[in-house]
């Protein structure tokens, strides 16, 4: 969960002037159709640069899909720079004279196809890359790019790195990944990752996955490798490098649990930490199977409040926190530690295919961390203490946010996190849930996760599965709930009411000079 909008630094700022390579000797094959011999250049097209999502227009890029990322960094802790190599395996959907990825404030040294050297060019957010020879339609293509980048220049807000004392982690979501590597950064095009962190000794670089591999190097220095199992969204990646602790326990059927955490409050954090076997217990009787190999916490080694302007961020497999809110009583974090773990279902292992369909990652993590609480008896911020109670408070709101922030399924780049995503998502849930009651509901639930399990899904993806599981057409209620500009009747509920706007709150709900709070109702 993320609770910020993105502003976007003057270009100059982050983007590195690229000077284009002598392209080599020739590449791997020919184009199709009447090319010119000499330079390669078939019959193909340029890839497109975006992949048209409604939020993030300019984000992504056509013309192929990622099959894998693998991502070799090495960081320098005198200069505190990192020296990265991204090596992507692509596969062509056209014949491409020319294709982009997504990379920005990456100081690019060399761009590699299939092992030759190819002409390249930095434009805003875009790497463009012209290998000598046109790519064949779906063929299977090896990229790969070298680069460095400052991440104390490339820091949040306006990029991807989390600056610490010792190191650093990275917050790529929305669209940040491309800060950190050269990719195509939207969550439709998920893909196998693996990972190479080179540290000197006394460090430890951490990643998504398991760890596969430790290498003692020259230098005084160590290499980390890992690999996810599952295929993952640009936004999810984590690369952590520090003065760590690797706490390792078992939960439900044998998971293994792996805690990221700070040598020095390793001890003041176990309470907290303890705590995961219990919630996973308690969500798999809900939701299913755990989705991943592996589950567990990195409380980033910073106290710095401008680090990062969440609270927790579910990086796959390793979610992201601010150290000292873990430091609080059970009370006060499980309830908000389950909205994140939620996120491995619900927008890890599925992922929204737009950042429209925003409100399914949120919406659940939060539906699923409030029964948590009340389940508890534990007052939520508003003192209340049942999920009836705090959605008939939210149904009251219910028409001053569709006038404020859109309708839950309708965000803009501006309002993408801001409280209509969370709870209005609730609202949308517990509204289904009263419509077809709680077997069914379940049985949705389940049948959707098991039917876009480790790929991408939209609003209307999760209508069609409603639809389909309860034995109704829930079409028109489901579209009233996420696109009306009026919030619908509540079922089971006629005298719920809801408060008539009032035009002159120009300020959308949670949002506080151009910064967000934290909209989750599990804090």
């Amino acid at each position: 969960m993320r609770y910020r909008t993105r502003v976007t630094a003057p270009a100059a700022a982050l983007i590195a002037t690229a000077t284009a390579l002598t392209v080599g000797s020739p590449a791997f094959a020919a184009g199709r159709g009447n090319g010119d011999e000499t330079t390669g250049r078939g019959n193909g097209t340029e890839g497109a640069e975006t992949l048209g999502d409604p939020v993030f227009p300019s984000l992504g890029n056509d013309g192929y899909r990622v099959l894998s990322y693998d991502l070799d960094l090495a960081y320098d802790p005198t200069t505190k720079l990192v020296d990265g190599t991204a090596t992507m395996e692509l596969r062509t959907t056209e014949a491409l004279t020319r294709f982009s990825l997504d990379a920005l404030g990456l100081d690019i040294r060399t761009v590699r196809v299939q092992g030759r050297r190819a002409d390249f060019e930095q434009a805003d957010e875009k790497l463009r890359i012209t290998p000598a020879r046109t790519l064949p339609a779906k063929s299977r293509v090896t990229v790969c790019v070298e680069y460095s980048v400052d991440p104390s220049r490339a820091a949040a807000p306006t990029g991807g790195w989390v600056v610490t004392p010792d190191g650093f982690a990275v917050c790529g979501q929305p669209n940040l990944a491309h800060t950190v590597f050269p990719c195509n950064d939207h969550p439709s095009d998920k893909a196998d990752f693996t990972f190479r962190i080179t540290v000197p000794d006394g460090m430890r670089g951490v990643a998504n996955g398991q760890l596969v591999c430790t290498e003692r190097l020259d230098g005084d220095r160590t290499a980390f490798s890992y690999r996810s199992r599952s295929p993952m969204a640009t936004e999810l990646v984590q690369i952590t490098v520090g003065d760590y602790v690797i706490k390792d326990r078992r939960g439900p059927h044998g998971l293994a649990l792996r805690d990221v955490v700070p040598t020095a409050r390793a001890a003041a954090l176990e309470p907290a930490l303890a705590l995961t076997p219990g919630l996973v217990d308690w969500l798999e009787q809900r939701l299913g199977a755990y989705p991943f190999e592996t589950y567990g916490l990195l409380p980033c080694n910073s106290d710095d409040p401008n680090a990062f302007d969440f609270t927790g961020l579910e990086t796959q497999t390793l979610t992201l926190y601010k150290p000292n809110f873990l430091l609080q009583a059970e009370s006060k974090i499980a309830s908000h530690m389950m909205h994140e773990l939620v996120h491995s279902w619900f927008g890890n292992s599925v992922s929204p295919a737009t950042w429209a369909d925003l409100w399914l990652n949120e919406g659940h993590a939060d539906f699923y961390g409030l029964l948590y609480r009340y389940e508890r008896g534990w007052p939520d911020s508003l003192g209340l203490t049942t999920m009836e109670a705090r959605m008939k408070d939210t149904y009251a709101r219910g028409d001053q946010w569709r006038h404020d922030s859109g309708p839950v399924a309708v965000p803009n780049a501006a309002d993408l996190f801001d409280s209509q995503r969370y709870l209005g998502g609730v609202l949308v849930l517990y509204a289904l849930r009263e419509f077809i009651g709680e077997d069914a509901f379940h049985a949705v639930e389940r049948a959707f996760l098991a039917r876009y399990r480790d790929s991408s899904a939209t609003t209307e993806d999760y209508i069609a599965v409603a639809s389909k599981v309860s034995g109704q057409d829930l079409s028109g209620f489901l579209r009233d709930w996420l696109y009306g500009t009026a919030t619908p009747r509540m079922p089971g509920h006629p005298d719920w009411t809801v408060t008539p706007v009032n035009p002159s709150l120009t300020v959308p709900h949670g949002r506080t000079g151009g910064h967000y709070h934290d909209n989750s109702g599990t804090l």
